[in-house]
């Protein structure tokens, strides 16, 4: 099965949701001002209050996600004020209107079968409406309209920090542990303090190997130099290898990227490979460009490889699987999806927007004796949330 979901249509679903929540969030406040017992010039004030900062948040925003913002580790009150304020809105928002719009055709569908029921004329010395039971559903609406914010405040301030170690063995040929980093997004949601922070936690997991497999920037090439620096101060028996995703691409030419990895001392394998040899013997490590925006070659990856070494494959999406499997590639290592970042647990299992577009969002696969495995990645993007994918780091054990 391939990928039903193309990012362009991904996007546009998302924006045009974006555009729904704001129009429709701001409709239903000023259905429920109206009908209050304020006075007009209250009711106006709060109308505009309301209309202006739901109108600046969703500006800021929309901005924090289509131009670059090059402002590396901005003080902490600031990236809460100016970034993640925002984004919490952004994405809250979202599920705060699909909720009471469900709610609210719920509400009307349940209102028209009674009156069905009863009739169009009122039942003689039926009570008038209570003004208790109003408040109580005003209420309730209200909780329904906050939850989803509040979940989204979780999301990006605890749960999008939170990380765990993922660990497993797998056979190789050889004993190796391998430590993988992924999509680390390196901007304003994620800084150099956090970049460093799990660099230690890499360095305390003592790899033989640390496969580093792209999006190392969110949207600015100013936070690639910092997050090199950072990769570097791990120090791996066999070294540290990385490979480009799509963000590298968007931000700066494969010319300038290679430059900087080098200056950082970050070899990085852009369609070739590396022979190691350990006293247990030679494997390799290979990496391709990304498949999507960069020029992917994995033959040239290959090239003069013997077919018979143990190898490594780093690539930051995972279709490449049933090519590496057909070229006998013991493992490849992958990320891209963060598991889809925002997941929803169902009766018939784990579903999200990365499960809709690859069928590799996340975890372990198989094709014969080759084995991939698709991180969910430290950063984030579109939105700096995590709701059932915490961020990963991967220790394997090869065997």
């Amino acid at each position: 099965m391939g990928p039903s979901l193309t990012f362009g249509t991904l996007r546009f679903i998302v924006v045009s949701l974006a555009v729904f929540a704001q129009i429709y969030l701001f409709l239903r406040f000023r259905q429920s001002v109206r009908s209050s017992g304020r006075s007009q010039r209250v009711k106006s004030a709060a109308l505009v209050l309301a209309g202006s900062v739901i109108g600046l948040l969703f500006a800021m925003n929309l901005f924090i996600l289509i131009r670059p913002v090059a402002w590396v580790d901005p003080p902490a009150p600031v990236q809460a004020l100016l970034f993640y304020l925002p984004a919490v809105w952004g994405f809250g928002s979202i599920l705060s209107a699909l909720l009471l719009a469900v709610f609210q055709a719920a509400g009307g569908l349940a209102r028209a079968i009674a009156g069905r029921i009863r009739g169009p004329a009122p039942r003689e010395g039926e009570p008038p409406e209570d003004p208790g039971r109003r408040l109580f559903l005003q209420a309730g609406v209200g909780a329904v309209a906050a939850a989803p914010l509040f979940l989204s405040g979780y999301g990006a301030a605890w749960a999008g920090r939170s990380h765990e170690v993922c660990e497993l063995t797998l056979p190789f040929g050889m004993p190796l542990r391998v430590v993988q980093l992924t999509d680390h997004h390196a901007g304003v949601y994620m800084t150099r303090n956090d970049l460093r922070r799990y660099a230690e936690a890499v360095s305390a997991l003592d790899p033989d190997l640390f496969a580093l497999t792209g999006d190392f920037v969110s949207n600015s090439i100013a936070f690639l130099p910092g997050c090199l620096e950072e990769m570097s101060r791990v120090r791996a028996r066999y070294g540290t290898f990385a490979t480009l995703g799509n963000h590298e691409h968007w931000v700066a030419s494969p010319d300038r990227l290679r430059s900087l990895f080098r200056q950082h001392g970050v070899p990085l394998l852009y369609n070739a490979h590396r022979v190691i040899r350990t006293a247990q013997g030679p494997f390799a490590v290979a990496g391709i460009d990304d498949m999507r925006i960069g020029n992917d070659d994995l033959d040239a990856a290959l090239k003069g490889l013997d077919p018979s070494t143990p190898t490594i494959l780093l690539s930051h999406r995972p279709e490449i699987f049933p090519e590496a499997a057909a070229q006998g590639i013991a493992l490849t290592l992958s990320g891209h999806y963060h598991g889809g970042q925002i997941q929803l647990s169902l009766p018939g299992g784990t579903t999200s927007l990365a499960h809709l577009r690859t069928p590799y969002p996340e975890g372990l696969f198989r094709i014969g004796e080759s084995r991939l495995y698709v991180s969910r990645g430290i950063g984030t993007t579109f939105t700096p949330v995590r709701l059932g994918a915490r961020p990963e780091i991967t220790v394997i054990n090869l065997t």
